[in-house]
């Protein structure tokens, strides 16, 4: 382990950094595999395909705001035809962003229906025993 030092306010602190191996290395979801397995593959695409939506609808959001005060010239210029065609712009940005992975908002909703939908599916088979 590589130790580095860092001064605080009572003198030198050790910080040990950890292994890369540590940092790269993915952790198992438990409840997101055992939910995996109660609910189907369509459904399974069906949600990622929804929560890769809701993450492009909230980067076209994100994306919108962020060039709103934009003016000059090109692109982001302020010409009457301009709103139109940056709405369409970031809304293609936005698709692109979450469908190469986006900023990670579609992973934790998908986790999130999954277990939603095999919670359901839980309920549904406890009520008829």
């Amino acid at each position: 382990m590589a130790t580095s030092f860092v001064d605080s306010y009572n003198g030198r602190v050790a910080l040990t950094m950890p292994r890369a191996a540590a940092i790269t290395t993915p952790r198992t979801d438990l409840d997101l595999a055992e939910a995996l397995t109660k609910v189907s593959p369509k459904a399974q695409a069906k949600a990622k395909s929804t929560a890769t939506d809701f993450e492009a609808m909230f980067l076209n959001s994100m994306f919108s705001q962020m060039t709103n005060g934009v003016k000059g010239e090109g692109p982001f210029g302020d010409t009457p035809g301009t709103g139109v065609w940056r709405s369409m712009l970031t809304e293609q940005y936005s698709k692109n962003f979450a469908k190469a992975g986006g900023v990670g908002i579609s992973n934790d909703v998908f986790r999130t229906l999954i277990l939603q939908q095999a919670g359901n599916s839980n309920a549904g088979s406890n009520s008829k025993a």
